[in-house]
């Protein structure tokens, strides 16, 4: 059986590779509406993401993956050179289907506020709800969180440009003040998120919509002051 190491997979989810990290360009995807019309490679990604949620990446090799989209091992290696290419695109993939989502929804949003919790709650609720991403924080959080916390921050670090860049574009068209210091207030909200995505909380239901927009509202929208 393959072997997928956690750092290679780390890699996969948010270190930079090229043109930027998988996050970034997910986000690009979505933006510009890339389309994958590879009917073959679409093909694929459905039956690694398929394996993957009922196995897990782990105990999953190209071999099942090609099995399940009943194709050779060698289409499967013609498309992804290997496993860990191979994840990488799924996890894009995922990333990509949050983002269109959330770009529709944060038009619904009328204040920088609102799409502050907007933000938090859609967040929690999608990486929670995914079948692969959230299946993975709970079946095999050995293979996630450990990473994001003894990655040297490059989790944190990306997830924080990103919201931060959301952050500046508020600041540039004048609904939030000039003075705020948005890597610091992307940090805080990062770090927050992260906490309740890692550690189960005991106080406030994830589940709980309502809770989370609470929470957002007192917590992290007083910080969009400077």
């Amino acid at each position: 059986m393959q072997k997928v190491s956690v750092e290679s997979v780390l890699s996969g989810f948010m270190a930079p590779s090229g043109s930027g990290s998988l996050l970034e360009r997910a986000y690009v995807d979505a933006v510009e509406r890339v389309d994958d019309n590879d009917e073959l490679r679409a093909r694929i990604l459905d039956a690694a993401y398929e394996q993957f949620c009922r196995m897990g990446i782990r105990r999953s090799t190209m071999e099942d993956v090609a099995r399940r989209a009943k194709v050779s091992r060698i289409t499967v290696y013609r498309r992804f050179e290997s496993k860990d290419t191979l994840v990488e695109h799924v996890v894009r993939r995922e990333f990509r289907r949050y983002f269109d989502r959330f770009l529709v929804d944060i038009e619904q949003a009328g204040t920088a506020a609102d799409r502050v919790v907007l933000g938090f709650v859609s967040s929690l609720r999608a990486i929670r709800g995914n079948p692969l991403i959230g299946g993975l924080l709970v079946s095999e959080p050995d293979l996630l969180v450990p990473s994001m916390m003894t990655d040297g921050g490059q989790t944190l670090a990306t997830v924080r440009e990103f919201v931060a860049g959301q952050l500046r574009r508020e600041q540039r068209t004048g609904n939030v003040s000039a003075d705020l210091d948005a890597d610091l207030v992307a940090e805080m909200m990062v770090r927050v998120s992260t906490s309740f995505l890692a550690i189960p909380s005991a106080v406030i239901d994830l589940d709980d919509d309502e809770q989370l927009v609470t929470v957002a509202r007192r917590f992290l929208v007083p910080m969009l002051e400077p």
